[in-house]
């Protein structure tokens, strides 16, 4: 009978977020426009940028290092400047990002193989940007400087280092972002379904009906579980499919441990869910307590920034989030082919987020019927 019981309360709510055409667009359409756009928008690349060049050298060198900068293809437009006063400008409008000046002694100084000094003006409003220009600018100077008479004589006495990127060897940006937002955006979906469950029912009057009936409390929190979890896992196999098939990500591990640490990841999601809907009295109060635990779980997973580069203070935060654990499984099953026994040891951080939230959501469930 208990099974009878919750298989209808199961298709109830599956019906109840199916059967609604908006329900269906917002299930399907936003997340697959998300996951298309971001993969190609969310990017740490620094690409088509504006720089300035003020070249006051008049020798070979000089030229030299204007066409390569013009031809890097890192770079949109190349502006040359006629004095500094020009410069400041460009950079005080934001119509460039850098502005690079090339002293009158370059082309003598690098025939001479005596050092020379290459300015880079920098715009530090956009601090991470510039710094990678920086880098990039660099990296073409120091090619030229090998180049050189001097820098050829000296190149047997120099150190050669050859890069070699394991995991991603042509450092694909996608290869990076797909895997981040395949467990994003099923945080985002999973996450929105299971708050609006027990908000809705108090707003449309079905609360009360719901507690009158058979079921009991354990068995209406299971019905109400259960549903989020399955359109999760759909949604997490629509973006395994786009990853492979659209982006062309290599699928280097097992797929049975990717499910079943999302499974535990999905528990871990609806749990919090769950706890948000039980606080919640109406949908908007459900929607704006989803994305108040939504944006710093973003921020605080390792998405964009390393953990390690946050304080050491703030990093302990990091270990209740569950997004933090399953990002290394996506992209360890991606990439990596990792192991069991890594799967595990990060799956073991998910169940223990979901008993602890499970359990709350069930106790502040019961303390409101009270």
């Amino acid at each position: 009978m208990w099974w009878t019981r919750l298989r209808a309360l199961i298709v109830k709510e599956l019906l109840a977020v199916l059967r609604d055409p908006k329900g269906r667009a917002i299930l399907i359409g936003p997340p697959l426009i998300q996951l298309l756009v971001f993969s190609y928008a969310a990017t740490l690349e620094v690409r088509n940028v504006d720089v300035m060049i003020l070249n006051r050298d008049s020798g070979h060198w000089g030229q030299e290092l204007v066409e390569r900068i013009d031809g890097s293809p890192t770079f949109r437009r190349i502006a040359i400047a006629a004095d500094p006063q020009q410069v400041r400008a460009a950079i005080d409008d934001q119509d460039v990002i850098a502005a690079v000046e090339i002293g009158p002694d370059f082309s003598r100084g690098i025939e001479a193989g005596t050092p020379v000094d290459l300015q880079i003006i920098l715009d530090g409003r956009r601090s991470n940007a510039s710094q990678i220009v920086s880098g990039y600018l660099t990296q073409i100077a120091g090619g030229l400087g090998s180049e050189t008479p001097a820098g050829k004589r000296s190149a047997t006495q120099s150190i050669s280092t050859i890069p070699r990127n394991w995991f991603n060897p042509n450092l694909i940006y996608q290869w990076f972002m797909v895997p981040n937002l395949i467990a994003s955006i099923a945080l985002l979906i999973g996450l929105i379904v299971t708050a609006l469950s027990i908000a809705r029912e108090r707003e449309l009057g079905t609360f009360d009906q719901l507690m009158v009936s058979p079921l009991r409390v354990h068995e209406i929190l299971i019905g109400k579980l259960l549903p989020p979890m399955m359109i999760g896992l759909f949604h997490i196999t629509l973006y395994i499919l786009a990853a492979l098939f659209i982006f062309g990500l290599p699928l280097r591990g097992s797929l049975f441990l990717l499910y079943g640490s999302g499974i535990f990841y999905l528990a871990s999601v609806v749990g919090i869910g769950l706890f948000i809907s039980a606080l919640s009295m109406t949908q908007q109060q459900a929607i704006l307590g989803a994305f108040l635990f939504m944006v710093p779980a973003m921020l605080l997973s390792g998405f964009a920034t390393p953990i390690e580069n946050m304080p050491d203070w703030l990093q302990p935060v990091t270990l209740v989030n569950p997004l933090r654990y399953f990002l290394i499984i996506v992209k360890g099953v991606f990439l990596k082919d990792i192991g069991l026994g890594e799967v595990i040891h990060l799956t073991i951080p998910l169940c223990l987020i979901a008993a602890v939230t499970l359990t709350a959501a069930a106790w502040l469930f019961r303390s409101r019927l009270e």
